[in-house]
């Protein structure tokens, strides 16, 4: 009895390292999701500063905001498909699929115009646009609900890490190099990524024939959900710029996109079979206003993200360089507070607290940002974004506890495929709503002599900056004071845009998060489990041999 009793304990200290998951499989495989969603967040932030430069160099200013707009529409785009594709497929063959897609930044480093940049960026949004969705999908395979918070985090200071160097980095190349070697540092990521994803994400895949994988997916609704964002997305960026918003132009395509948009959710709820969004991810009030939520925070981070840097050009004189610096007090106090509002959730294991707190903290830091002028001082322009950082950062990391929570663990996939659908494109929305302001402010606040030398279906705000610099007195300072003043009317939009989003959380309710993971997709420790019980099966047969070699001795005795 005795000489059985250690393998027993053995046995299960395994199976509890096993159910808590945090063994070497688990930090490889995490390691291989970081790396990842490192690489997706470069390719979105780096070019915002870089922008003015590639315009100017690309003679591109009539169609330069599609460079941000085609990577939007087709990482939006591809959203609910690759939800979908990772249940069927499993999770790592997609993620991989996903990077190789990233090498579309070696078509946008080589390109020679506008139009070849604009198609390279599109690809680019395939591959980030699967890497955002398969890194939560796959860190809910690996950590439950309740345990995420601090996961959460770690991805949050990942990807506000890579948000901060990105900007510096797209001036400096833009600057000092050429903005080409802004792409093609993505080369070397990429490399490393997939080499991590292949040799170290130990995931379990779905068992079936290609053939039978291939009949489960929803190609008509992933069709139907396509177009109508491309239309809605094309509509968006015309809009206000290249045509006025009452034109055909940009009524038909928002319109049609929209239009089926909607016709996608009623199909997936009464056709398909095997649904891209299961109407169960979206019938629930929590999950529901957790996505409204979602929704309002794409619209208002991204607004800080890209327009920050267009007051620090346009209104304070900073080259790319140091628009970019001057940036990196935004990425690293969203990861901060993303961590912070992680920990919270799982300390308290209550999520409203953490919304509330982020979206009161979000109303303050836009309403201090409407203070900033041409003049401000550094203290206010670098405390202003921290408030306003602080709020954007917690409310990244809350609103998925009340998606999730209501859910069963089958449908995360599916849920956080939606998830990151919203956000992003809500983010589409939000980079469009902030460059119609920006233009019709700019065209009231600038000097008529100046806006005129513009033609007509330019974005004032890129082709205006590259010349400021060069303007005399007093010109150039009535231009800088005209672009914070339309900056401002800009931030008191975000204003009310997140009061909305502090409503929704009257609509939550506290359910409690989920403890365990979906086994189905979880680890595979089929290569660990062989070594951990042959090493048992070994101290079993040495303790065998010194109870023999003790008790020997004694029966000769005897």
């Amino acid at each position: 009895m005795s000489t059985e009793e250690p393998p027993l304990e053995l046995k299960a200290t395994h199976e509890n390292a096993a159910s808590n998951g945090k063994g070497s499989a688990f930090w490889l495989s995490f390691c291989a999701i970081i790396v990842s969603i490192f690489l997706s967040a470069l390719d979105l932030t780096g070019v915002a500063t870089a922008l003015p430069t590639i315009t100017d160099d690309l003679h591109g200013a009539d169609n330069f905001v599609w460079v941000g707009s085609a990577y939007a529409l087709s990482s939006t785009a591809i959203l609910p498909l690759s939800g979908s594709l990772a249940d069927i497929f499993g999770r790592k063959p997609i993620m991989l699929l996903a990077i190789v897609f990233c090498l579309g930044s070696a078509l946008a480093g080589a390109a020679q115009n506008m139009n070849m940049l604009i198609a390279a960026r599109t690809v680019q949004g395939i591959g980030g646009g699967g890497i955002i969705n398969l890194t939560e999908i796959l860190t809910s395979d690996l950590v439950p609900l309740a345990e995420r918070g601090v996961y959460q985090g770690i991805l949050g200071l990942t990807w506000s890490f890579a948000s901060g160097i990105g900007p510096p980095l797209g001036g400096i190349f833009a600057q000092k190099a050429s903005w080409r070697w802004l792409f093609y540092l993505n080369l070397p990521l990429s490399g490393i990524a997939f080499a991590l994803v292949v040799g170290f994400l130990r995931v379990q895949t779905p068992e079936g024939s290609m053939r039978a994988k291939l009949e489960r997916v929803d190609w008509l609704g992933n069709f139907i959900v396509i177009s109508g964002i491309t239309l809605a997305v094309i509509g968006l960026t015309w809009g206000g710029i290249h045509y006025p918003w009452d034109s055909a132009h940009v009524l038909a395509p928002l319109i049609i996109g929209l239009a089926l948009t909607c016709l996608f959710f009623l199909y997936e709820r009464n056709i398909p079979r095997e649904p891209t969004i299961p109407w169960q991810v979206v019938s629930n009030r929590t999950s529901f206003s957790g996505y409204i939520a979602t929704t309002i925070h794409g619209i208002t981070s991204i607004s800080i993200i890209y327009y920050l840097p267009v007051y620090f050009q346009a209104s304070l004189g900073a080259s790319p360089i140091r628009s970019g610096v001057d940036l990196l007090a935004t990425a690293l106090v969203i990861a901060f507070f993303a961590l912070i509002a992680g920990v919270a959730v799982q300390v308290m294991n209550k999520y409203r607290p953490a919304n509330a707190v982020g979206w009161a903290i979000t109303i303050v830091g836009f309403g201090l940002l409407t203070l900033l002028r041409a003049n401000a001082p550094v203290g206010h322009w670098v405390g202003y974004q921290i408030v306003a950082s602080a709020g954007t950062g917690a409310i990244f990391a809350a609103t998925i506890f009340p998606v999730l929570a209501p859910l069963p663990v089958s449908r995360t996939a599916a849920a956080l495929a939606f998830f990151a659908f919203v956000r992003a494109f809500a983010q589409t929305w939000g980079i469009t709503i902030s460059s119609t302001i920006l233009q019709n402010e700019l065209k009231r606040n600038l000097p008529p002599d100046f806006v005129a030398q513009f033609p007509k279906g330019l974005e004032i705000a890129y082709a205006a900056i590259p010349q400021i610099p060069s303007l005399q007195e007093p010109l150039r300072s009535e231009v800088q004071a005209a672009f914070a003043t339309s900056m401002a009317v800009v931030w008191k939009t975000m204003i009310g845009i997140s009061g909305l989003g502090f409503l929704t959380v009257f609509l939550l309710k506290e359910v409690p998060m989920k403890k365990e993971t979906d086994s189905k997709y979880g680890l595979d420790e089929t290569g660990q489990r062989a070594v951990d019980e042959e090493r048992t099966r070994v101290e079993e047969l040495d303790k065998l041999e010194s109870v023999v070699e003790e008790t020997s001795p004694k029966e000769g005795q005897s």
